[in-house]
């Protein structure tokens, strides 16, 4: 693995940060803790690893991407209009009447958003359906899928995952945002996942890759290549993330949604700015 492609990848993370700050500030609030933990496997998927072309959203032979976290969705705005899917200003308009960027993502309103998700649970069962529509009309690409901890508390996470291990479904990658915390407090408090959700997915015949470190673009690089070897059932990566990842207050607080005034926000994103600059210089 080239460190070329390592710091490229690492850049590309710290840009959809900044984009994401810029995108929750339009609104004056948002999901910003559990957007940002989820910035470097975006990076990795739209940097490296996804096959998909911004001219064509729904070309067939495209790798597919559903983010069943649906309120992470500035992070998918943010990483979409970076590859240029649309101008990155486009998106500064976060939930607004008319616009083209609710909070959760839409696939009838936003360019590049597969399948429509918010109603947790419910993005990891369509992304099942994709991938098993997928491998009936032999169409040799993946479906990737980004779940929340907290969201696995949903039982129908769980007939999906019985179904797509059923039906054989190697074609479908997933990942688990195991940042620890979710809506009402921390997830060992609110539902505990007892052994963890690696060991769930097991059981339920899933083969499990876990990652220590799931803000490291490396270990998420090579996950996504053992996964790709894996035959005959799907893959979840369970992705040990910090939730506010890279913003100082968001890590601080471990907050799930937040809402600051104006000049806060200017704080944040001049704070993502110098984060990105330093960054590049370091790398250049």
């Amino acid at each position: 693995m080239k460190n070329e492609t390592l710091n490229r990848l690492k850049l590309l993370a710290s840009e959809i940060r900044l984009e994401t700050m810029k995108i929750i500030a339009s609104k004056g609030n948002g999901h910003v803790g559990g957007s940002l933990s989820i910035a470097d496997v975006l990076a990795v998927l739209y940097g490296e690893v996804m096959r998909y072309k911004p001219e064509d959203p729904d070309w067939k032979e495209r790798d597919w991407l559903v983010l069943s976290k649906g309120h992470a969705g500035p992070a998918m705005y943010a990483a979409l209009g970076i590859v240029g899917y649309y101008q990155k200003e486009d998106a500064y308009h976060l939930n607004e009447a008319g616009s083209d960027f609710p909070s959760h993502t839409d696939h009838s309103k936003t360019k590049g958003v597969d399948l429509t998700t918010g109603s947790l649970g419910q993005g990891i069962s369509q992304a099942v359906g994709a991938a098993l529509g997928n491998k009936m009309q032999c169409i040799d690409s993946h479906v990737f899928v980004i779940c929340g901890d907290g969201e696995c508390d949903e039982g129908q996470v769980w007939e999906a995952a019985q179904f797509a291990a059923h039906y054989h479904l190697d074609n479908l990658i997933g990942f688990v945002d195991n940042n620890g915390r979710q809506l009402d407090g921390t997830v060992e408090e609110v539902m505990s996942h007892g052994k963890g959700i690696g060991a769930k997915f097991d059981a339920f015949g899933w083969e499990v890759i876990d990652v220590k470190d799931g803000n490291d673009v490396k270990e998420i690089l090579e996950a996504i290549h053992r996964a790709y070897e894996i035959k005959d059932k799907p893959t979840m990566i369970i992705l040990n993330t910090v939730k506010g990842k890279g913003i100082d207050f968001a890590e601080t607080s471990g907050e799930h949604s937040s809402t600051l005034n104006a000049e806060q926000w200017e704080e944040v994103i001049a704070e993502a700015e110098r984060k990105y600059e330093a960054l590049k210089e370091e790398l250049s």
